[in-house]
């Protein structure tokens, strides 16, 4: 470099030169090129003939010959900027050339890792680097798998990126969900024969086969079962005194086949001799039972109850001869249940004496139901009419409604002079619920009593007819509110009927499932043997629409006043109002005949006549030389002595 650079002359010079081509150029220099220089040939000549150090290309001038004079290489284009060589061009190209190369062979190679990668699944050979991911998956799947957590295992498998390509996860997944079927199925093969075990009181025997189980220690469901069989081995000698207690009420209530199966569900029956002796008791005394003919069942019924006689039994008042004819004291029905218990009646529901059988295109077919008693015992039904406590039974002694206890079973309100109120037992059902609960043998199978229910007032205490709400109340010619339901509207100015119609709905459940029934009375205490045709149809439709949904129907209907069908009280297509009632899905129909029992079951229907145990038949049977309910009770020992006098006669 030094050598060439002082031969080019003196550089202050050259530098002079240059400032002055500037100078004198100015904007114009690039396009004199190089002119400053002299002829190219002339500039170089510092070093030495440019033939010399181009040899390889020849005489310089030839070898640039396809652009002419050097000093014009640079000779500006049409837009002012310099043409670019031939060499630029190769030289552009060829840097763009050594990109695209590079390019393409990084995406030979992504190409080439991704088949590498894929080929490597397919065939089954590995990658270290590429397959170090999968290997550590399926080793964590592995130890899942190796305590039967299959379902881990499976999370694991799939929770890899590489899941939904790789065949090894795949394979293993498909595996380890074969296993766990194998094991779900090993699993509920060891719990049958478990059962089996505990079965026959073999609850250790269980436990061990459970706890022999190689799936034992994964399986939550085995440890609990094979615990719960282990606390069964430690009590199954032990009495359940709860359960013994309703054995002994339901063997007591006549239902042998109950308490002997409640007995021998116990974990203790297998080896417990007192058990064992229970149920052989109640199999004996259930063989000793004698069958019942359930057309010699008598029935008996009420009116609600009279409390407070010194209220209901006022001479003079409007209502004194109803009070002393057609109720009863709560004296008067104490002594008669506790009369006929002693002589041996059970209390059966009027449903226990027959069978109903419906064919497919609905006819019903009725039939005799045999029920069985120990010998000597006989079986009575028992109704209860009008327990809707109407407004004329307001301030006369009787119960106002009947509603639910604490424990939700039925009781009565009671409204005291002073006008405060009180709940208890003020009218037959609690009454008969009470006396059954010290007496289960009373009744047979829980059975209670069917409950006659007329509309006009309302049910059960509750004010839920039609003419007790603005919008129902249509005030026609046969359905208005009279005076008294008037008064009562006025007394209680916030009434709300939907409200009062679900109370009442709530206590008629209960009542139910404490074992009473109901039945129709007719809508307006109809006579039914003396009403018009047309009216007993208003009135029944009445019913249907403000009782019937409140107690859940009825296929029971109960004459109002006792009055029948017909005189024989007996029927066939030929009576109209019949047809009509039976169309109405009435099968049970019941009168008042003071015989012992009239009962009749046919194919169509079931009919029984009914005993009233009121004033004026206790007070009769007192002065009669030929009492009628002799069989029943003694009449001289019922009667309230705080009846005033003489029942009035009919």
């Amino acid at each position: 470099m030094s050598r060439n650079r002082y031969e080019r002359g003196d550089s202050g010079e050259r530098r002079t030169r240059r400032r002055e081509r500037g100078v004198e150029a100015g904007p114009e220099r690039t396009g004199q090129g190089r002119d400053g220089y002299g002829d190219a040939g002339q500039g170089r000549t510092d070093y030495g003939d440019a033939s010399q150090r181009r040899t390889d290309y020849g005489d310089a001038s030839q070898g640039r010959t396809d652009y002419g004079d050097t000093g014009r290489r640079r000779a500006k284009r049409d837009d002012g900027r310099p043409e670019r060589t031939e060499r630029g061009r190769r030289r552009k190209k060829k840097r763009g050339g050594a990109a695209a190369t590079v390019i393409l062979i990084l995406l030979i190679f992504i190409v080439a890792a991704g088949i590498i990668l894929v080929a490597s699944d397919w065939l089954g050979f590995e990658i270290p680097f590429l397959k170090a991911g999968v290997n550590q998956t399926l080793e964590q799947a592995e130890e899942l798998a190796a305590s039967y957590d299959y379902d881990g295992a499976i999370a694991t498998l799939q929770s890899n990126e590489k899941y939904s390509t790789s065949t090894q996860l795949q394979e293993a997944a498909a595996e380890y969900e074969s296993a766990k079927s194998a094991m779900e199925t090993a699993i509920d093969g060891v719990i049958a024969s478990a059962e089996e075990l505990a079965a026959s009181y073999d609850y250790q025997g269980g436990a061990d086969l459970i706890k022999a189980s190689p799936y034992y220690s994964a399986s939550s469901v085995l440890q609990s079962l094979a615990a719960q069989y282990e606390e069964s081995e430690k009590h199954k000698n032990d009495i359940d005194e709860g359960t013994l207690a309703e054995a002994e009420t339901l063997a007591a209530m006549y239902d042998y086949d109950g308490a002997i199966e409640l007995l021998k569900g116990m974990n203790a029956y297998q080896t417990n001799q007192v058990l064992q002796e229970k149920v052989q008791e109640y199999e004996t005394a259930k063989a000793a039972c004698v069958a019942i003919n359930p057309e010699e069942v008598t029935h008996i019924f009420y009116h609600s109850l009279i409390v407070d006689p010194s209220k209901a039994f006022v001479e003079g008042d409007p209502a004194y001869a109803g009070m002393m004819q057609w109720m009863t004291t709560i004296s008067e029905f104490d002594k008669i249940t506790q009369s006929m218990y002693d002589r041996g009646y059970v209390l059966v529901s009027i449903y226990d004496l027959f069978t109903k059988t419906t064919a497919e295109d609905g006819t019903v077919t009725i039939s005799p139901n045999q029920i069985y008693l120990p010998e000597g015992k006989k079986a009575y039904v028992l109704s209860l009419d009008d327990l809707s406590y109407y407004h004329t039974y307001d301030n006369h002694g009787i119960a106002s409604k009947v509603v639910l206890d604490e424990e939700g079973k039925p009781t009565c309100e009671y409204i005291q002079d002073d006008g405060t109120v009180v709940y208890g037992d003020y009218d037959a059902v609690p009454r008969l619920d009470a006396f059954i609960e010290e007496h289960p043998d009373a009744c047979y199978r829980g059975a209670r009593g069917i409950i006659a229910l007329t509309g006009y007032n309302g049910i059960l205490g509750y004010r839920t007819d039609g003419v007790y709400s603005a919008e129902h109340n249509t005030n026609s010619d046969i359905y208005y509110a009279d005076e008294l339901q008037l008064k009562w509207l006025e007394e209680h100015p916030d009434f709300d009927w939907e409200q009062e119609c679900e109370e009442a709905k709530k206590v008629a459940e209960a009542m139910k499932a404490d074992g009473w029934t109901f039945a129709s009375h007719t809508w307006g205490h109809k006579k039914v043997g003396e009403v018009e045709y047309d009216r007993l149809v208003l009135d029944t439709e009445r019913w249907m629409q403000y009782v019937s949904p409140l107690i859940g129907g009825t296929d029971a209907i109960i004459f109002a006043h006792g009055e029948d069908l017909s005189p024989t009280g007996t029927y066939d297509s030929s009576n109209a109002k019949y047809v009509y009632l039976k169309s109405q899905g009435f099968d049970v129909y019941c009168n008042v005949d003071s015989s012992q029992y009239t009962t009749a079951v046919t194919s169509e229907y079931f009919h029984q006549g009914r005993r009233n145990l009121d004033g004026y038949r206790i007070y009769q049977d007192t002065i009669s030389d030929n009492p009628m309910t002799a069989d029943l009770f003694d009449a001289s020992e019922v009667l309230d002595p705080e009846r005033p006098g003489p029942v009035p006669d009919l």
